[in-house]
């Protein structure tokens, strides 16, 4: 089990209050209160739940995504392309390293600033992920 909550301080309850990291038994906890109770839910499971949902996402729209991270570092040769597109195609292995190490602290910053939110009820479910940029299945927005 992880030692690190990857999304500490970008998850809530369902009433919007922030959900608390414990570590037990040197496991990363979400402590989510509900009348008083406080339950304790691995975050690993959690948070791997998350980042299939990211990758997944990341997986639909990859060649957008190819193309801005070629565009942002300012190379667009077969080699570079490549290299991007292995790096996609290897996305578990960044995510279980991720796992091992923890997201840095201005990683979950950013993600914060940027409209990222995980609402867990208290039985550990994820009820609701607010991706930023994330489609919004074809809704006008009038």
């Amino acid at each position: 089990m992880s030692q690190h909550a990857l999304f500490e301080g970008l998850v809530s309850d369902p009433s919007g209050r922030p959900v608390s990291v414990a570590l037990v038994g040197g496991e990363a906890q979400y402590v989510v209160e509900d009348d008083g109770f406080r339950f304790h839910h691995d975050a690993e499971p959690i948070d791997r739940q998350i980042l299939a949902q990211m990758g997944q996402l990341a997986s639909e729209n990859r060649d957008a995504l190819t193309r801005g991270v070629l565009q942002m570092i300012g190379q667009d040769d077969l080699f570079t392309k490549a290299a991007v597109d292995a790096q996609l195609n290897n996305m578990q292995s960044g995510f279980d390293q991720l796992i091992r190490q923890g997201l840095p602290e201005n990683a979950r910053t950013y993600l914060g600033m940027l409209g990222f939110r995980i609402t867990l009820n208290f039985h550990g479910e994820i009820e609701r992920i607010d991706q930023p940029n994330a489609p919004d299945g074809g809704e006008d927005p009038e």
